[in-house]
């Protein structure tokens, strides 16, 4: 029975995973064809391979300039929210006094208000430092995802037993030196993990962008699909052949970084 049932499971899943990606096979094979072949044939493969729409695509946009824009953003943001995040809860586990309840209460208002309502009150106060339409704006904005790293980095961080820290202190280290060099090292998996969800959601967030940044030159990947929806009307070759280019860096991240996922959440709920 237990045979049966792993069969069962792997044949349903396998036609999932067939089902799923459709999509991205239309996308993909479709970057290789003419208009006229799209179409006609949008599932057949293209009678002839070519790489004309990439080249358009290279020479008629920003594409490049965009790449850097997003790296950069992403890699930033990505590094103050694992940074924030994880010293917000070594505090958050060292702390008895009533000022760190405080702020977690705090925290957990701010994480449950949807980032849509703040969108008029974020503008406003980023027009008032001068950072609308400006890469550094984005940073600023996303690294308010830190509350999220917090609480699933809170979370592991409780499973550390309280006596390797306890003789730390009594060994004479200071806060700094014990989360530099045992909570740190002990919490990477999780660090891993959270820094994996915050990279796709950087990565592939439109919103944010399309609200807080208006010139070209500035604009992310995200946002050069978006521009492509008007430029490439009836081109839609060039159109997906532009998606495939923003989606496949986050493919290969996600497939080379699923693994750390998974460890570093289930690492996290057994305590020792």
């Amino acid at each position: 029975m237990t045979k049966t049932r792993h069969t069962l499971t792997s044949v349903l899943m396998i036609a999932l995973a067939g089902l799923m990606s459709v999509p991205f096979y239309y996308i993909v094979v479709n970057t290789f064809k003419t208009q006229e072949e799209t179409t006609n044939s949008p599932l057949a493969l293209p009678t002839t391979w070519v790489l004309d729409n990439y080249i358009k695509v290279f020479e008629g946009t920003q594409i490049l300039q965009s790449l850097m824009n997003t790296v950069y953003v992403t890699a930033i943001s990505i590094f103050l929210m694992l940074a924030i995040g994880s010293l917000a809860a070594f505090g958050q586990i060292t702390g008895r006094s009533r000022t760190s309840q405080i702020i977690g209460a705090v925290l957990i208002a701010a994480f449950i208000i949807p980032g849509q309502a703040t969108l008029v009150p974020l503008y406003r106060m980023l027009v008032g430092v001068r950072l609308v339409d400006s890469l550094e704006g984005l940073i600023v904005i996303y690294t308010c995802g830190s509350i999220f790293c917090y609480y699933l980095i809170l979370g592991y961080m409780r499973t550390i037993p309280a006596e390797i820290l306890e003789a730390a202190r009594i060994d004479g280290a200071g806060p700094f030196r014990i989360y530099w060099m045992i909570v740190l090292p002990l919490i990477r998996p999780i660090l891993v993990t959270v820094g994996v969800f915050q990279t796709m959601w950087v990565w592939n967030d439109f919103i944010t962008p399309n609200v807080f940044i208006s010139s070209e030159e500035k604009q992310t990947l995200v946002l050069q699909v978006y521009s492509a929806v008007g430029q490439f009307t009836t081109d839609w070759p060039s159109f997906m052949t532009l998606t495939v280019i923003v989606l496949l860096p986050m493919v290969v991240f996600f497939v080379f970084m699923q693994r750390h996922i998974v460890s570093g959440l289930v690492s996290g709920s057994v305590k020792g």
